[in-house]
């Protein structure tokens, strides 16, 4: 028998965080949130160490969805990047970046774009090596030779390995993945 996992709603979460302030048990939240068993309240609670996560909130320099309704609706009527940067206030490169992030002049959406920034910007994000499984092979094979984090860092700038992270990130990258073998 195969089942299925019921997600919380944001709005169960924190009923879920509120109670567990308030002292109740996991068995009591499960009843109050009308759960078959514990287990999915225990996961949360430890997950996050007992301790209710921070509200996700926006950048103040990050654009607004009025902002983005606002860059379609001059992408509709043809208005050009500058004009567009110039009535938000806003760079010209942060409107250009944000079309071309977002499917370019044809087929930029303010709802789609929205939603995309929202979630780029979740953390914590994976490393490169936990997404990348031949880069992982390859910094294995150093780390079992005995390179440091440094030399693997340095080896890969300069071969023909496609890497668009910085130095420092993959050097900080390899050195977790060093201490910490199961994952970054």
């Amino acid at each position: 028998m195969v089942t299925s996992r019921i997600w919380f709603t944001a709005g169960q979460k924190a009923e879920l965080w509120e109670r567990w302030k308030n002292g109740q048990s996991a068995a009591a939240i499960s009843r109050a949130l009308e759960r078959k068993n514990k287990t999915g309240v225990e996961r949360i609670v430890v997950l996050h160490g007992g301790i209710a996560p921070a509200s996700r909130g926006r950048a103040l320099a990050a654009l607004r969805f009025e902002e983005r309704e606002e860059i379609s609706r001059c992408i509709a009527v043809g208005r050009s990047i500058r004009q567009i940067a110039q009535g938000l206030g806003r760079a010209p490169s942060t409107v250009s970046r944000e079309i071309r992030r977002n499917g370019g002049r044809q087929a930029y959406r303010a709802n789609r774009a929205d939603w995309r920034a929202w979630e780029r910007a979740s953390r914590p994000k994976p490393c490169r090596l936990a997404l990348h499984r031949e880069l992982r092979w390859r910094v294995a094979q150093k780390l079992a030779l005995q390179w440091s984090p440094e030399q693997i860092s340095g080896w890969l700038k300069q071969s023909s390995q496609p890497t668009k992270t910085c130095r420092y990130l993959m050097k900080r990258s390899i050195a977790a993945s060093s201490s910490r073998p199961v994952a970054c």
